[in-house]
């Protein structure tokens, strides 16, 4: 084997074992929760964790990013409240954020 297919081969490798303990990783959460008894508390828990998932991700990006963002995060909530529509809050949003900055919001 030379060196070119050795270098071809590295980033093959680094994906599958990305994706085998990315796999590895979430059986092992289905399998210990398979074993934790889904008490009232805990179902709660869960039913809040998307929620927060999302808060987690998106809070730093707007503090990060600033008004524009802020913008297009409250109408994103908006048209989803109002519309229920991923794909039309998304691409609303996004306009709406490449507006504002364009005007130098």
């Amino acid at each position: 084997m030379s060196d070119a297919d050795t270098a071809a081969f590295g980033p093959l490798a680094a994906i599958l074992v990305m994706a085998a303990v990315s796999h590895l990783i979430r059986m092992s959460g289905f399998w210990m929760m398979a074993r934790v008894p889904l008490t009232p508390r805990i179902r709660r828990m869960l039913e809040a964790l998307p929620g927060s998932v999302v808060a987690a991700t998106v809070v730093p990006i707007v503090v990060k990013s600033g008004p524009a963002a802020a913008l297009g995060i409250a109408v994103v909530l908006a048209l989803m409240m109002l519309r229920r529509n991923e794909f039309l809050a998304v691409f609303v949003g996004v306009g709406i954020v490449a507006l504002a900055r364009a005007i130098g919001l």
